[in-house]
């Protein structure tokens, strides 16, 4: 069993200061009522100011990664960070970090599919690498925001034995039914877990609602934050993975040489 603390903030469009003060008291309230995981929303650190990159992006990252690192060792409480806007020579890209409890750096992932609507892909690089990792001996997969988009990338993972799917978003308001419904088909149509945190607040050109979801592996909605800020908490039982893909086992009959 786990206790997960999504933690649905507000971002500060273009004030990384006032948004690293804003996830620590978030990360750190989550310790406070016991979670064994935190998870944080996507572009938190700058918001979409993608035409101001050059002066806010974290450079190689190393603002983010020690100060998730710290909070997750002294707090003692595992971090899948969200994302944020990280500069790596001349060019930028909207990265997730994850974290144990001892402070060591389990995933580094660049989002693969950019998200043109907003004009990411004229701004940010995309990834090209799956993010897997282990969290005390159970498969995990983290994703950003759009990547929910595309069921053959959240597939990949779980057909590699992901059972719990993190979400990290920016999703506008105007698009929040289509946020459920995705997730709900992710959950069901890969028999796992899916935690996903959606920001709230505005910025100059979109308003987001939050509605950040803990979803079981039969597409249930267990946790749902609504549309305030703050930490929405929710346990999960990790046996009803295992439970779920022995009653349909979709992965031993999937035809994958025809598909």
């Amino acid at each position: 069993m786990w206790k997960l603390a999504l933690c649905q903030t507000d971002v500060a469009f273009k004030y990384p200061d006032a948004n690293y003060a804003r996830m620590e008291k978030a990360i750190i309230e989550a310790a406070k009522n016991g979670a064994d995981v935190a998870i944080l929303p996507e572009m938190w650190n700058t918001g979409y100011a993608l035409n101001e990159l050059a002066g806010l992006a974290d450079l190689n990252g190393e603002r983010t990664k020690d100060f998730l690192s710290g909070l997750a060792e002294k707090h003692q409480i595992t971090i899948i960070g969200g994302s944020v806007a990280i500069s790596e020579g001349n060019k930028f890209s909207n990265t997730m970090y994850a974290f144990d409890r001892y402070g060591s750096l389990l995933s580094s992932y660049k989002k693969v599919h950019l998200f043109q609507l907003m004009n990411e892909h004229l701004f940010i690089e995309p990834g090209n690498d799956t993010n897997l990792f282990r969290l005390n001996d159970v498969s995990c997969a983290g994703f950003i925001c759009y990547d929910v988009r595309f069921p053959e990338w959240i597939r990949k993972h779980t057909s590699e034995g992901s059972e719990v799917l993190f979400v990290s978003a920016q999703w506008p308001a105007e698009r929040i039914v289509q946020w459920e419904q995705l997730l709900i088909a992710r959950a069901i149509e890969n028999q796992a877990f899916v935690v996903a945190v959606n920001r709230v607040g505005d910025d100059p050109q979109n308003h987001f609602n939050g509605h950040s979801l803990v979803i079981d592996p039969l597409g249930n909605i267990i946790a749902n934050a609504g549309e305030e800020e703050g930490n929405l908490y929710a346990e999960i039982d990790l046996n009803l993975v295992a439970e779920t893909r022995g009653i349909i086992p979709i992965f031993t009959d999937r035809r994958p040489e025809l598909y």
